[in-house]
């Protein structure tokens, strides 16, 4: 019974990395850890439809934020922010990365809209970042420092999915945490992604870099010249949208009810009209859909995991041949987030799994609420910066090769994965220990 965790596991990324789809790697995984622990096929199935209801709250979640970035988009408000990069920033590499950076923070947690922003905002600067010389690759290192550093520590928009997912997996397999307990624990390992971005862009792609050592043969212009792009009253009312989105998520703590009170706002001000709704939510699901049923399908796996008793078998090898020593219990648990993380490119869809496999085996050692979310944190977080299949490597990607002069493996996803797992993995160690 121990081998079903491990063999099921196994099939999931070794089918992620083949590129199969997500959601049929992990439903083969789970299939394969119910017919190992005995069921059938059919009473697998049934178990994992079962528990896809304990990831219904995250997948709506993803589905409305996805109709209030699309909804966000359509009002132009973005096109603003790009004219004030070109005009301020022009000729300051450092700045505009640091600038791209705090762009992309803003929208997982302030204006949760996701990688919904990049085809808006990182095309039209391609040409001024081949006039700069700048690196793409550090451009590539900056988005995704956005995309993953804001949510894996402050519990708001995407983050507080990403810390409610944390803690309900922990209360679910025996330890009690909360939200604020869970953001603590992450504040060691996040600060190891901080100085990943900073090495990146002070060190490794400092110099100067021509746009003809890219990848890629496409002459593509992008027009970069600021026009004149006026401050209206539709971008006030969206602005009030945002805001109001986010004090309704910060005072109920639900974020299914933040994007909807961003979305009523929106229509209600007539900054979206009433016969572009079906539009907006369409989009809102084809941009958000994929991750809101991996997180279902996951959360059926775990349960399959956790009801077949395959987690308790794995827990007692594990605990005696780890024999209690919390450094190495800590290695192996985080190379293993790193195995399932990078074949799966989800870290949300995967807390589920990794809930169930690793608070077991830390309460049998002696870790604390603390040190298992950490754990658990950081091992979701591995190999989603550094995945070929993650949102937060493809969403720069689809920005930066808009001109076809940028590689996603060598150019977004080798980068990422050098400066921002080898020190989440380094610092996530640290804290699981010290915490």
């Amino acid at each position: 019974m121990e081998w079903v965790v491990i063999v099921s596991v196994l099939v999931m990324t070794i089918l992620s990395l083949l590129r199969v789809n997500v959601i049929i790697a992990i439903i083969a995984a789970a299939l394969t850890a119910g017919l190992m622990s005995g069921l059938t096929i059919v009473e697998s199935m049934d178990m994992l439809v079962g528990g896809m209801g304990g990831g219904a709250n995250t997948a709506l979640s993803y589905i409305l934020l996805g109709a209030f970035a699309v909804a966000i988009s359509y009002t132009g408000i973005t096109s603003l922010l790009v004219n004030y990069l070109i005009r301020v920033l022009t000729g300051k590499k450092t700045m505009m990365l640091l600038a791209i950076a705090g762009v992309a923070s803003l929208s997982q947690n302030l204006v949760p809209v996701h990688i919904a922003f990049i085809p808006i905002l990182i095309p039209p600067l391609l040409q001024l970042f081949d006039r700069m010389r700048m690196d793409r690759r550090a451009v590539a290192t900056a988005l995704t420092f956005g995309l993953k550093a804001p949510y894996i520590l402050i519990p708001a928009g995407f983050g507080l999915i990403f810390h409610e997912t944390i803690v309900t997996g922990m209360n679910q397999n025996g330890a009690n945490i909360t939200v604020s307990e869970s953001a603590l624990a992450m504040l060691i390992p996040d600060s190891g992604m901080i100085i990943g971005l900073l090495i990146a862009i002070f060190i490794t792609y400092r110099k100067d870099r021509d746009p003809d050592s890219f990848v890629g043969e496409s002459d593509t212009a992008v027009a970069v010249e600021a026009t004149n792009i006026r401050f209206t009253k539709q971008h006030v009312f969206t602005l009030i949208s945002i805001f109001a989105a986010l004090i309704v998520q910060i005072i109920t703590e639900n974020l299914i009810v933040g994007a909807l009170t961003g979305l009523v706002f929106m229509f209600l001000f007539l900054v979206i009209p009433f016969h572009k709704g079906d539009r907006v939510v369409t989009e809102g699901i084809g941009m958000m859909g994929t991750i809101a049923f991996v997180m279902l399908v996951a959360a059926g796996y775990g349960n399959i995991l956790t009801e077949t008793g395959a987690v308790e078998a794995l827990v007692e090898v594990s605990s005696g041949f780890l024999d209690n020593n919390h450094a190495l219990i800590a290695f192996i648990l985080l190379l293993v987030g790193l195995l399932v993380t990078i074949g799966i490119g989800s870290s949300f869809g995967t807390i589920p799994i990794l809930a169930a496999l690793y608070v077991p085996i830390c309460l049998a050692a002696g870790f604390s609420p603390l040190a298992t979310a950490a754990l658990i944190g950081t091992a979701g977080a591995l190999g989603d910066a550094g995945s070929p299949a993650s949102d937060s490597t493809l969403g720069p990607t689809s920005g930066l090769n808009a001109d076809g002069k940028h590689h996603h493996i060598w150019d977004t996803v080798v980068p990422t994965f050098i400066h921002y797992n080898i020190p989440l993995f380094i610092f996530g160690w640290i804290a699981a220990i010290v915490l």
